[in-house]
């Protein structure tokens, strides 16, 4: 039975590390930064070396072509692949792996020489980190990025995408040219470390993904009145932050009790201004995040943690203003794509469990142009958006041959 090469591809991730890596482990590779551009150009010379047609698109997506040169409706080929971008002090394998083990499988098929009835290509979308805007890349892709919001995009630095991506040689109003011909995918599956401790703790080695998480993203600001803070009685002071603060308790214990079981949230980011010690604070910015498998839940928190924030600042006397910076649907994903993958890992003698993933991924946005579907190794201790993110090798090559199997099922 066709297999990979499981020392290939341990060493593709390995020399992926190198950019962006951090002492004692870990690595920060930004989209668009030099060290995701160096990757980015390591990246496309790995494609030619296995023997695949490497292109690029307006909105900075890299494709690996099997039989294809190009997104063509005339011949709709199966996709997988995810993103090489990273979080801040990250770790090696989130998205590099669903890349990395995509480019191995291909390789693999044409070094056997098989000749798949669809073509099929590798991907590695842009920005799916969302330093700029959630799912970028394979937001253009699909047809989904909105042209109008493109000057407005930054980062939660102030950094805008617009110069981001002119330093990097790419001009981000072409970004929406980036999408594909309708009809011109005919399958989409990723393969990507848990990021939980489901599978690793079920003993189960295969994750067949049913559902993905919507997420939530606003800038939460509140407006108080900057004061001296030795002269001020307490009394008088309308402090941004303690505001803030007791917007972010308030808000979790919210989730907590009337989101369900699956519902998370978090508060990731706080900017205070003016930022001095002895000055009261005048403004307090949260950057809340939330996150649900029910598009219905979602929504309902959404609302009630906006009345929440309007009550904190009312009870305060100060003003707030709530300013939505991404919203991601839950998407489930396609009954023939987890059929697919489940009569691999039977061909494989691997166990499988459906499970949903709780973390956003490119694939639901593949899930509004085609059949998408998820595949998931165990992380080990559930780690993950951290510098000792892992997997055992032993994992990740039972994936990339799931995935290499589930790929030729959905190319037959």
């Amino acid at each position: 039975m066709l297999s990979v090469s499981g020392a290939r591809l341990h060493a593709r991730i390995a020399a992926l590390a190198r950019f962006g890596a951090l002492p004692g482990g870990g690595v920060t590779r930004m989209c668009w930064s030099p060290a995701h551009e160096d990757a980015r150009a390591w990246l496309l010379g790995e494609l030619k070396t296995a023997g695949l047609a490497p292109w690029m698109d307006a909105a900075g997506n890299v494709f690996g072509g099997l039989g294809m040169t190009a997104i063509d409706a005339r011949r709709p080929a199966v996709l997988t692949g995810s993103h090489i971008d990273t979080v801040p002090e990250g770790g090696i394998l989130d998205g590099a792996l669903g890349v990395l083990a995509g480019l191995e499988c291909l390789q693999t098929i044409a070094e056997a020489g098989a000749a798949p009835a669809r073509p099929l290509a590798v991907v590695a979308w842009s920005d799916e980190e969302g330093r700029y805007g959630s799912l970028f890349g394979s937001r253009a892709f699909c047809g989904r990025l909105d042209a109008s919001a493109i000057p407005a995009m930054a980062a939660v630095d102030g950094e805008r995408l617009v110069d981001a991506m002119q330093r990097a040689g790419f001009d981000a109003h072409r970004a929406p040219e980036a999408r594909a011909p309708a009809g011109s995918v005919a399958a989409y599956v990723e393969l990507h470390i848990e990021q939980g401790a489901r599978l690793e703790e079920s003993g189960v080695p295969i994750g067949v993904v049913d559902t993905i998480v919507g997420v939530r993203r606003a800038r939460v600001v509140f407006l108080g009145q900057a004061d001296h803070a030795g002269t001020t009685p307490m009394d008088r002071r309308r402090d941004a932050f303690l505001a803030a603060a007791d917007y972010a308790l308030k808000a979790r214990e919210l989730v907590v009790t009337r989101g369900g079981a699956r519902a998370v949230t978090n508060f990731g980011v706080v900017h205070v201004h003016p930022g001095a010690s002895n000055i009261v604070p005048g403004r307090a910015e949260l950057v809340h995040e939330m996150r649900d498998p029910d598009p219905e839940v979602l929504e309902r928190l959404a609302r009630d943690c906006a009345t929440l924030a309007e009550d904190v600042a009312r009870s305060r006397a100060i003003g707030v203003e709530i300013r939505p910076m991404s919203a991601t649907l839950p998407a489930p994903c396609a009954p023939r794509v987890q059929a697919a993958i489940e009569a691999a890992c039977g061909d494989l003698g691997l166990g499988w469990q459906r499970l949903y993933s709780a973390a956003g991924h490119d694939a639901q946005n593949l899930a509004t142009i085609t059949d998408a579907g998820m595949l998931f190794v165990p992380s080990r201790g559930g780690r993950s958006h951290r510098v000792d993110e892992a997997s055992d090798a032993a994992a990740i090559e039972r994936g990339a041959n799931v995935l290499l199997h589930t790929l030729l099922r959905l190319a037959a």
